[in-house]
């Protein structure tokens, strides 16, 4: 179900964000850049073969999967969120939002896996609502709001067997951000590389038009109208209120809908000092992105009210690359200028000692997380 609420400004929607440029107020008149919705595997083509160049000039093909050490693979692909999660120390930890991990056992029967669900949140103090999502999972895969328990057991019910979940309490903020964070071994201090503001996509009612309608006429909505459409096909013929914004996505994925801006001109000295003491209490992570919900830009800009949803590793994105004004010039810079970095970080850290894990192992990850995302529930 989507979530819908009178509004009677635009800034009422994307509360704590700086105001949404759109199609209508920027005299850019673009809604999404022209290569923004290509196919990963057709942007990644030049990323792979510097990937090859860097191999043999580092000497390995797997020298980035040592990136993050304490990680599996670095947090290039098949890594499970809690695991990471659990290398957070007791600073760290205050700013991570309060989550448990389950795991899915159809022997028990639904009734008692939902139990024990209810059970976990009671004894540490979860309640409803709260943000389901899979333990191994990228780009929004998986991930629900769970209102009550009935929605948890439908959760369940269609959650692969045997895989991993976790129940996260909801962050009350509404402005979303992803935080790109890179600090080589034995340095104190880090870079904020990067900062992505994530903006939730909805569409405004009148009071004559049903949800389809709306979502066909909205310039960007309809680029990817096949992943609303799918996502509220049981609301598609209602009508939507006058003045009443209806969320389209809530996971702030891009691939799900979710809006991406650049956000890099709001980088302080103070959040940089923020997340070098977060990272420090985070056993040997060297970078990657932390996905963060806020209070405001403001408060932001001052490292203070914030909570972490995730803390992603070495497949990580600069996601400002998405936004509707990067030339693609500008998005393979920033993406040969990662993997120069993951390289140069994990060459550090062979220096100390840590042995690269073969392709194969990662090739192997890959397709267990593959198999698991096509059986994951629906993306709120």
């Amino acid at each position: 179900m989507g979530e819908a609420f009178k509004v009677k400004s635009a800034s009422d929607i994307h509360q704590g964000l700086p105001p949404l440029e759109t199609e209508n107020n920027n005299s850019n008149n673009k809604t999404t850049s022209f290569f923004e919705f290509w196919p990963s595997q057709v942007i990644y083509i030049p990323v792979v073969l510097q990937w090859l160049w860097l191999s043999l000039r580092y000497r390995s093909l797997s020298l980035p999967l040592i990136a993050n050490p304490s990680i599996h693979l670095s947090g290039m692909v098949g890594e499970s969120k809690s695991e990471v999660l659990k290398l957070a120390g007791k600073q760290a930890l205050k700013h991570i939002a309060p989550y448990i991990t389950l795991q899915n056992d159809s022997a028990q029967g639904i009734d008692a896996r939902l139990q024990s669900a209810l059970n976990g949140m009671q004894q540490s103090n979860l309640s409803f609502p709260i943000i389901a999502k899979p333990d191994i999972g990228c780009r929004g895969a998986g991930v629900q709001i769970i209102n009550d328990a009935q929605a948890l057991k439908r959760y369940i019910s269609v959650f692969p067997d045997k895989a991993k979940y976790l129940l996260q309490h909801k962050v009350q903020y509404e402005a979303e951000a992803g935080i790109f964070y890179i600090r080589e071994p034995g340095q104190k201090k880090g870079q904020i590389f990067s900062i992505t503001l994530k903006y939730m996509p909805y569409v405004i009612g009148n009071g004559s038009l049903k949800l389809a309608q709306l979502i066909e006429n909205d310039p960007r909505a309809k680029k990817i109208a096949d992943v609303y459409l799918k996502r509220h096909k049981d609301e598609l013929d209602k009508i939507i209120p006058n003045n009443m914004a209806f969320r389209l996505s809530f996971a702030g994925s891009h691939c799900k809908g979710s809006i991406f801006r650049n956000g890099n001109q709001y980088i302080t000295s103070t959040l940089c000092e923020k997340f070098d003491d977060i990272t420090h209490d985070i056993t040997e992570f060297y970078y990657g992105r932390f996905d963060v919900r806020f209070a405001s830009i403001d408060k932001l800009m001052l490292g203070e009210d914030f909570e972490i949803l995730e803390v992603n590793g070495a497949s990580s994105e600069a996601t400002h690359i998405w936004d509707r004004k990067t030339k693609l010039y500008d998005v393979y810079k920033t993406l040969f200028y990662q993997y120069k970095t993951l390289f140069n970080i994990g060459h550090l850290n062979r220096k100390q000692g840590h042995k690269t894990p073969s392709i194969l192992l990662l090739l192997k990850a890959w397709k267990k997380e593959s198999r698991l995302v096509k059986q994951y529930p629906e993306t709120d």
